[in-house]
Protein backbone atom coordinates (compact mmCIF):
# COMPACT_ATOMS: atom_id res chain seq x y z
CA UNK A 1 0.00 0.00 0.00
CA UNK A 2 1.53 3.31 -1.07
CA UNK A 3 2.16 5.81 1.73
CA UNK A 4 0.14 8.99 1.18
CA UNK A 5 0.41 8.65 -2.59
CA UNK A 6 -2.42 8.74 -5.08
CA UNK A 7 -2.59 8.01 -8.78
CA UNK A 8 -2.36 11.35 -10.64
CA UNK A 9 -5.49 12.44 -12.44
CA UNK A 10 -5.14 12.62 -16.24
CA UNK A 11 -6.24 16.25 -16.31
CA UNK A 12 -3.45 17.20 -13.86
CA UNK A 13 -0.75 16.17 -16.34
CA UNK A 14 0.11 19.00 -18.71
CA UNK A 15 1.12 18.52 -22.32
CA UNK A 16 4.65 19.71 -23.05
CA UNK A 17 4.85 21.39 -26.48
CA UNK A 18 7.16 19.35 -28.69
CA UNK A 19 6.56 16.03 -26.89
CA UNK A 20 4.21 13.20 -27.92
CA UNK A 21 3.78 9.86 -26.20
CA UNK A 22 2.24 6.56 -27.29
CA UNK A 23 1.85 3.14 -25.69
CA UNK A 24 1.19 -0.39 -26.87
CA UNK A 25 0.54 -3.93 -25.63
CA UNK A 26 3.48 -5.85 -27.07
CA UNK A 27 3.24 -8.96 -24.89
CA UNK A 28 6.87 -8.64 -23.86
CA UNK A 29 6.38 -10.68 -20.69
CA UNK A 30 2.66 -10.78 -19.96
CA UNK A 31 -0.31 -10.52 -22.28
CA UNK A 32 -2.97 -7.81 -22.13
CA UNK A 33 -0.92 -5.13 -20.45
CA UNK A 34 0.62 -1.92 -21.70
CA UNK A 35 4.35 -2.62 -21.73
CA UNK A 36 5.80 -0.51 -24.53
CA UNK A 37 6.12 3.28 -24.62
CA UNK A 38 7.44 5.68 -27.26
CA UNK A 39 8.24 9.32 -26.47
CA UNK A 40 8.79 11.47 -29.56
CA UNK A 41 10.64 14.80 -29.38
CA UNK A 42 10.28 17.60 -31.91
CA UNK A 43 13.23 18.48 -34.08
CA UNK A 44 15.61 20.80 -32.27
CA UNK A 45 14.98 19.25 -28.87
CA UNK A 46 17.82 18.46 -26.49
CA UNK A 47 18.27 15.62 -24.01
CA UNK A 48 20.70 14.73 -21.25
CA UNK A 49 20.83 11.82 -18.85
CA UNK A 50 22.42 10.11 -15.89
CA UNK A 51 22.57 6.35 -15.49
CA UNK A 52 23.29 3.54 -13.10
CA UNK A 53 26.80 3.10 -11.74
CA UNK A 54 26.28 -0.65 -11.50
CA UNK A 55 29.19 -2.19 -13.41
CA UNK A 56 26.80 -4.85 -14.69
CA UNK A 57 24.78 -2.20 -16.49
CA UNK A 58 22.09 -3.24 -18.95
CA UNK A 59 22.45 -3.21 -22.74
CA UNK A 60 20.03 -0.28 -23.22
CA UNK A 61 22.04 1.81 -20.76
CA UNK A 62 25.18 1.21 -22.80
CA UNK A 63 23.40 2.15 -26.04
CA UNK A 64 21.86 5.27 -24.46
CA UNK A 65 25.27 6.51 -23.41
CA UNK A 66 26.61 5.98 -26.93
CA UNK A 67 23.71 7.78 -28.61
CA UNK A 68 23.63 10.74 -26.22
CA UNK A 69 27.33 11.32 -26.92
CA UNK A 70 26.95 11.45 -30.68
CA UNK A 71 23.56 12.67 -31.86
CA UNK A 72 20.52 14.89 -31.34
CA UNK A 73 17.85 12.75 -29.70
CA UNK A 74 14.43 12.52 -31.34
CA UNK A 75 12.72 9.65 -29.49
CA UNK A 76 12.80 7.30 -26.52
CA UNK A 77 11.49 3.74 -26.43
CA UNK A 78 10.77 2.00 -23.11
CA UNK A 79 9.77 -1.60 -22.47
CA UNK A 80 8.80 -3.30 -19.24
CA UNK A 81 8.85 -6.97 -18.30
CA UNK A 82 12.42 -7.79 -19.37
CA UNK A 83 15.42 -5.69 -18.31
CA UNK A 84 17.75 -6.77 -21.14
CA UNK A 85 20.53 -6.91 -18.52
CA UNK A 86 23.05 -9.71 -18.23
CA UNK A 87 22.40 -10.53 -21.88
CA UNK A 88 25.83 -9.86 -23.41
CA UNK A 89 26.25 -9.17 -27.10
CA UNK A 90 22.78 -10.52 -27.86
CA UNK A 91 21.32 -7.88 -25.56
CA UNK A 92 23.25 -5.10 -27.24
CA UNK A 93 22.08 -6.32 -30.64
CA UNK A 94 18.48 -6.34 -29.40
CA UNK A 95 18.73 -2.79 -28.04
CA UNK A 96 20.20 -1.57 -31.31
CA UNK A 97 17.60 -3.44 -33.36
CA UNK A 98 14.91 -1.68 -31.32
CA UNK A 99 16.46 1.70 -32.15
CA UNK A 100 16.73 0.82 -35.84
CA UNK A 101 13.08 -0.25 -36.04
CA UNK A 102 11.74 2.86 -34.32
CA UNK A 103 14.01 5.14 -36.34
CA UNK A 104 12.56 3.67 -39.53
CA UNK A 105 9.01 4.34 -38.37
CA UNK A 106 9.78 7.94 -37.37
CA UNK A 107 12.11 8.80 -40.24
CA UNK A 108 15.09 9.67 -38.04
CA UNK A 109 18.55 8.18 -37.50
CA UNK A 110 18.96 5.13 -35.25
CA UNK A 111 21.51 7.09 -33.22
CA UNK A 112 18.71 9.54 -32.38
CA UNK A 113 16.79 6.90 -30.41
CA UNK A 114 17.30 6.13 -26.71
CA UNK A 115 16.21 2.63 -25.58
CA UNK A 116 15.21 1.73 -22.01
CA UNK A 117 14.22 -1.58 -20.45
CA UNK A 118 13.06 -2.65 -17.00
CA UNK A 119 12.00 -5.98 -15.56
CA UNK A 120 13.63 -9.35 -15.02
CA UNK A 121 17.43 -9.52 -15.31
CA UNK A 122 19.29 -12.31 -17.18
CA UNK A 123 16.49 -13.02 -19.63
CA UNK A 124 16.74 -12.27 -23.37
CA UNK A 125 14.63 -9.42 -24.66
CA UNK A 126 11.90 -10.72 -27.00
CA UNK A 127 12.89 -8.15 -29.58
CA UNK A 128 10.57 -9.56 -32.27
CA UNK A 129 7.53 -8.90 -30.07
CA UNK A 130 8.86 -5.49 -29.12
CA UNK A 131 9.46 -4.44 -32.72
CA UNK A 132 6.05 -5.78 -33.74
CA UNK A 133 4.45 -3.53 -31.10
CA UNK A 134 6.20 -0.35 -32.20
CA UNK A 135 3.73 0.59 -34.99
CA UNK A 136 0.89 0.49 -32.45
CA UNK A 137 2.81 2.76 -30.07
CA UNK A 138 3.69 5.17 -32.89
CA UNK A 139 0.08 5.27 -34.08
CA UNK A 140 -0.90 6.14 -30.50
CA UNK A 141 1.44 9.15 -30.25
CA UNK A 142 -0.37 12.16 -28.80
CA UNK A 143 0.33 15.27 -26.74
CA UNK A 144 -1.72 14.06 -23.78
CA UNK A 145 -0.12 10.61 -23.50
CA UNK A 146 1.60 11.17 -20.15
CA UNK A 147 -1.03 9.36 -18.05
CA UNK A 148 -0.95 6.24 -20.22
CA UNK A 149 2.86 6.29 -20.36
CA UNK A 150 3.14 6.54 -16.57
CA UNK A 151 1.15 3.30 -16.32
CA UNK A 152 2.94 1.55 -19.18
CA UNK A 153 6.40 1.85 -17.59
CA UNK A 154 5.34 0.24 -14.28
CA UNK A 155 6.57 -3.16 -13.02
CA UNK A 156 6.02 -3.86 -9.31
CA UNK A 157 4.72 -0.32 -8.77
CA UNK A 158 1.23 -0.21 -7.29
CA UNK A 159 0.54 3.32 -8.55
CA UNK A 160 1.63 5.38 -11.54
CA UNK A 161 3.96 8.28 -10.76
CA UNK A 162 3.63 11.53 -12.70
CA UNK A 163 3.96 15.25 -11.91
CA UNK A 164 3.42 18.51 -13.80
CA UNK A 165 4.48 22.05 -12.93
CA UNK A 166 4.70 25.41 -14.69
CA UNK A 167 7.15 28.26 -14.16
CA UNK A 168 7.66 31.71 -15.63
CA UNK A 169 11.05 31.95 -17.29
CA UNK A 170 12.15 34.90 -19.36
CA UNK A 171 8.57 36.19 -19.39
CA UNK A 172 7.28 32.92 -20.84
CA UNK A 173 5.31 30.08 -19.28
CA UNK A 174 7.41 26.93 -19.23
CA UNK A 175 5.70 23.57 -18.71
CA UNK A 176 7.37 20.58 -17.05
CA UNK A 177 5.92 17.07 -16.89
CA UNK A 178 7.67 13.96 -15.68
CA UNK A 179 7.02 10.28 -15.01
CA UNK A 180 8.98 7.71 -13.04
CA UNK A 181 8.77 4.06 -12.10
CA UNK A 182 10.32 2.05 -9.34
CA UNK A 183 9.39 0.34 -6.11
CA UNK A 184 12.23 -2.11 -5.42
CA UNK A 185 15.94 -2.50 -6.21
CA UNK A 186 16.25 1.17 -5.32
CA UNK A 187 19.47 2.63 -3.96
CA UNK A 188 21.52 5.78 -4.66
CA UNK A 189 23.99 5.94 -7.56
CA UNK A 190 20.97 6.39 -9.73
CA UNK A 191 18.12 5.19 -7.63
CA UNK A 192 15.27 6.05 -9.92
CA UNK A 193 14.97 2.82 -11.91
CA UNK A 194 13.46 4.93 -14.72
CA UNK A 195 12.60 8.63 -14.80
CA UNK A 196 11.72 10.92 -17.70
CA UNK A 197 11.19 14.68 -17.36
CA UNK A 198 10.39 16.99 -20.26
CA UNK A 199 10.09 20.75 -20.46
CA UNK A 200 9.62 23.23 -23.30
CA UNK A 201 12.31 25.65 -22.15
CA UNK A 202 15.11 26.72 -24.45
CA UNK A 203 18.37 25.84 -22.67
CA UNK A 204 21.87 25.06 -23.89
CA UNK A 205 23.06 21.46 -24.07
CA UNK A 206 25.83 22.12 -21.55
CA UNK A 207 23.47 23.57 -18.96
CA UNK A 208 20.97 20.77 -19.54
CA UNK A 209 23.70 18.27 -18.73
CA UNK A 210 24.64 20.19 -15.59
CA UNK A 211 21.01 20.39 -14.52
CA UNK A 212 20.17 16.71 -14.96
CA UNK A 213 23.15 15.74 -12.80
CA UNK A 214 22.31 18.22 -10.06
CA UNK A 215 18.60 17.33 -10.10
CA UNK A 216 19.40 13.62 -9.86
CA UNK A 217 21.78 14.22 -6.97
CA UNK A 218 19.14 16.07 -4.95
CA UNK A 219 16.28 13.71 -5.76
CA UNK A 220 16.72 10.26 -7.27
CA UNK A 221 20.17 9.86 -5.73
CA UNK A 222 18.76 10.74 -2.32
CA UNK A 223 16.30 7.85 -2.01
CA UNK A 224 16.64 4.23 -1.00
CA UNK A 225 14.17 1.39 -0.63
CA UNK A 226 16.36 -1.66 -0.16
CA UNK A 227 19.96 -0.67 -0.86
CA UNK A 228 20.16 -2.49 -4.21
CA UNK A 229 21.47 -0.49 -7.16
CA UNK A 230 19.69 -1.62 -10.32
CA UNK A 231 21.40 -2.51 -13.59
CA UNK A 232 19.02 -0.30 -15.57
CA UNK A 233 18.58 2.98 -13.66
CA UNK A 234 18.19 5.97 -15.96
CA UNK A 235 17.00 9.57 -15.61
CA UNK A 236 16.52 11.64 -18.74
CA UNK A 237 15.86 15.40 -18.90
CA UNK A 238 14.47 16.73 -22.18
CA UNK A 239 13.99 20.31 -23.39
CA UNK A 240 12.12 21.07 -26.60
CA UNK A 241 12.81 24.83 -26.71
CA UNK A 242 9.25 25.62 -27.76
CA UNK A 243 8.30 27.90 -24.85
CA UNK A 244 9.69 30.90 -26.71
CA UNK A 245 12.11 32.06 -24.01
CA UNK A 246 15.56 33.28 -24.97
CA UNK A 247 17.94 30.33 -24.80
CA UNK A 248 19.42 29.97 -21.33
CA UNK A 249 23.21 29.85 -21.56
CA UNK A 250 24.34 31.38 -18.27
CA UNK A 251 24.25 29.26 -15.10
CA UNK A 252 24.30 32.44 -13.01
CA UNK A 253 21.21 33.91 -14.68
CA UNK A 254 17.81 34.34 -13.05
CA UNK A 255 16.27 32.29 -15.87
CA UNK A 256 18.49 29.29 -15.14
CA UNK A 257 17.77 29.61 -11.43
CA UNK A 258 14.03 29.51 -12.13
CA UNK A 259 14.38 26.49 -14.42
CA UNK A 260 16.66 24.74 -11.93
CA UNK A 261 14.16 25.20 -9.10
CA UNK A 262 11.30 23.84 -11.20
CA UNK A 263 13.25 20.82 -12.45
CA UNK A 264 14.46 19.95 -8.95
CA UNK A 265 10.94 20.34 -7.52
CA UNK A 266 9.49 17.90 -10.06
CA UNK A 267 12.43 15.51 -9.67
CA UNK A 268 12.04 15.39 -5.88
CA UNK A 269 8.30 14.75 -6.20
CA UNK A 270 8.93 11.87 -8.62
CA UNK A 271 11.71 10.43 -6.46
CA UNK A 272 9.66 10.62 -3.28
CA UNK A 273 6.78 8.90 -5.08
CA UNK A 274 9.07 5.91 -5.68
CA UNK A 275 9.80 5.64 -1.95
CA UNK A 276 6.15 6.14 -1.00
CA UNK A 277 5.36 3.22 -3.29
CA UNK A 278 8.30 1.13 -2.09
CA UNK A 279 7.57 -2.58 -2.19
CA UNK A 280 5.42 -3.34 0.85
CA UNK A 281 6.00 0.13 2.36
CA UNK A 282 3.82 1.34 5.23
CA UNK A 283 6.03 4.24 6.42
CA UNK A 284 7.68 7.13 4.57
CA UNK A 285 10.85 8.14 6.39
CA UNK A 286 12.96 11.29 6.07
CA UNK A 287 16.53 10.96 7.34
CA UNK A 288 17.85 14.51 7.79
CA UNK A 289 21.49 14.84 8.82
CA UNK A 290 23.01 18.19 9.74
CA UNK A 291 26.16 19.48 11.40
CA UNK A 292 28.54 17.58 9.15
CA UNK A 293 31.94 18.72 7.93
CA UNK A 294 30.81 18.16 4.36
CA UNK A 295 27.72 16.91 2.57
CA UNK A 296 29.26 13.56 1.74
CA UNK A 297 29.68 12.51 5.35
CA UNK A 298 26.10 13.61 6.06
CA UNK A 299 24.97 11.38 3.20
CA UNK A 300 26.99 8.47 4.57
CA UNK A 301 25.16 8.68 7.87
CA UNK A 302 21.76 9.15 6.25
CA UNK A 303 22.29 6.14 3.98
CA UNK A 304 23.52 3.97 6.86
CA UNK A 305 20.31 4.66 8.77
CA UNK A 306 18.09 4.46 5.69
CA UNK A 307 19.56 1.13 4.53
CA UNK A 308 19.55 -0.62 7.90
CA UNK A 309 17.13 -3.58 7.87
CA UNK A 310 17.00 -3.37 11.67
CA UNK A 311 15.95 0.28 11.57
CA UNK A 312 13.45 -0.34 8.78
CA UNK A 313 11.80 -3.33 10.47
CA UNK A 314 11.53 -1.44 13.76
CA UNK A 315 9.74 1.39 12.00
CA UNK A 316 7.38 -1.11 10.35
CA UNK A 317 6.50 -2.46 13.81
CA UNK A 318 6.17 1.09 15.22
CA UNK A 319 8.71 -0.07 17.79
CA UNK A 320 10.84 2.77 19.22
CA UNK A 321 13.92 0.54 19.34
CA UNK A 322 15.95 3.62 18.58
CA UNK A 323 19.32 2.22 19.61
CA UNK A 324 19.36 0.73 16.13
CA UNK A 325 19.65 4.26 14.74
CA UNK A 326 22.68 4.98 16.93
CA UNK A 327 24.29 1.72 15.81
CA UNK A 328 23.84 2.68 12.14
CA UNK A 329 25.32 6.13 12.73
CA UNK A 330 28.27 4.49 14.44
CA UNK A 331 29.13 2.21 11.52
CA UNK A 332 28.53 4.80 8.79
CA UNK A 333 32.27 5.21 8.25
CA UNK A 334 33.12 8.48 10.03
CA UNK A 335 36.17 7.33 11.93
CA UNK A 336 36.63 10.44 14.10
CA UNK A 337 32.96 10.94 14.96
CA UNK A 338 32.46 12.15 18.54
CA UNK A 339 29.45 10.11 19.63
CA UNK A 340 29.11 12.16 22.83
CA UNK A 341 28.47 15.34 20.83
CA UNK A 342 25.73 14.19 18.44
CA UNK A 343 21.99 14.49 19.02
CA UNK A 344 19.08 12.58 17.47
CA UNK A 345 15.42 13.55 17.24
CA UNK A 346 12.41 11.47 16.19
CA UNK A 347 9.45 13.31 14.71
CA UNK A 348 6.24 13.19 12.72
CA UNK A 349 4.05 15.99 11.33
CA UNK A 350 2.63 16.59 14.82
CA UNK A 351 5.58 16.50 17.19
CA UNK A 352 9.31 15.89 17.61
CA UNK A 353 11.28 14.60 20.60
CA UNK A 354 14.97 14.50 21.45
CA UNK A 355 15.98 10.85 21.64
CA UNK A 356 19.72 10.82 22.18
CA UNK A 357 22.41 13.23 23.41
CA UNK A 358 25.77 13.10 25.20
CA UNK A 359 26.42 9.58 23.95
CA UNK A 360 23.22 8.01 25.19
CA UNK A 361 19.50 8.30 25.80
CA UNK A 362 18.28 11.88 26.27
CA UNK A 363 17.27 12.57 29.86
CA UNK A 364 13.94 14.02 28.69
CA UNK A 365 13.04 11.09 26.41
CA UNK A 366 10.19 8.77 27.34
CA UNK A 367 9.53 5.60 25.36
CA UNK A 368 5.78 6.26 25.32
CA UNK A 369 6.50 9.46 23.37
CA UNK A 370 8.55 7.51 20.83
CA UNK A 371 5.83 4.88 20.49
CA UNK A 372 3.22 7.60 19.95
CA UNK A 373 5.25 9.30 17.25
CA UNK A 374 5.95 6.03 15.42
CA UNK A 375 2.27 5.32 14.90
CA UNK A 376 2.29 7.89 12.06
CA UNK A 377 2.83 6.98 8.43
CA UNK A 378 5.35 9.82 7.88
CA UNK A 379 8.36 10.04 10.17
CA UNK A 380 11.55 12.09 10.38
CA UNK A 381 14.85 11.10 11.95
CA UNK A 382 16.93 14.23 12.48
CA UNK A 383 20.61 13.78 13.33
CA UNK A 384 23.00 16.56 14.35
CA UNK A 385 26.63 15.44 14.03
CA UNK A 386 27.90 18.65 15.68
CA UNK A 387 30.96 18.78 13.42
CA UNK A 388 30.23 21.59 10.97
CA UNK A 389 27.54 23.26 8.86
CA UNK A 390 26.89 20.74 6.06
CA UNK A 391 23.59 18.86 5.70
CA UNK A 392 21.94 16.19 3.55
CA UNK A 393 18.57 14.45 3.39
CA UNK A 394 17.67 10.93 2.29
CA UNK A 395 14.16 9.53 1.91
CA UNK A 396 13.39 5.88 2.56
CA UNK A 397 10.65 3.51 3.70
CA UNK A 398 10.20 0.64 6.12
CA UNK A 399 10.47 -3.10 5.50
CA UNK A 400 7.25 -5.06 5.89
CA UNK A 401 6.32 -8.71 5.42
CA UNK A 402 5.06 -7.79 1.96
CA UNK A 403 8.53 -6.74 0.77
CA UNK A 404 9.67 -10.34 1.07
CA UNK A 405 6.50 -11.68 -0.53
CA UNK A 406 6.72 -9.34 -3.51
CA UNK A 407 10.35 -10.16 -4.24
CA UNK A 408 9.95 -13.88 -3.61
CA UNK A 409 7.15 -13.99 -6.19
CA UNK A 410 8.65 -11.44 -8.62
CA UNK A 411 9.14 -13.83 -11.56
CA UNK A 412 5.79 -15.63 -11.09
Amino acid sequence: MAVNLKTPQPESLLAVPGVRLGVAEAGIRKANRRDLTVIELAEGSRAAGVFTRNRFCAAPVQVCREHLAQDAIRALVINTGVANAGTGEEGLASARATCTALAGLLGVGEGQILPFSTGVILEPLPVDRLVAGLPQAVDDLRDDGWFAAAHAIMTTDTLAKAVSRQATIGGRTVTLTGISKGAGMIRPNMATMLGFLACDAAVSQDLLGTLVTEAADLSFNSITVDGDTSTNDSFILMATGQAGNAEITDAASADFTALREAVIEVSIALAQAIVRDGEGATKFMTIAVEGGRDREECRKVAYAVGHSPLVKTAFFASDPNLGRILAAIGYAGIEDLDASALRVWLGNPDESVLVAEQGGRAASYREEAGARIMQHAELTVRIDLARGSAAATVWTCDFSYDYVKINADYRS
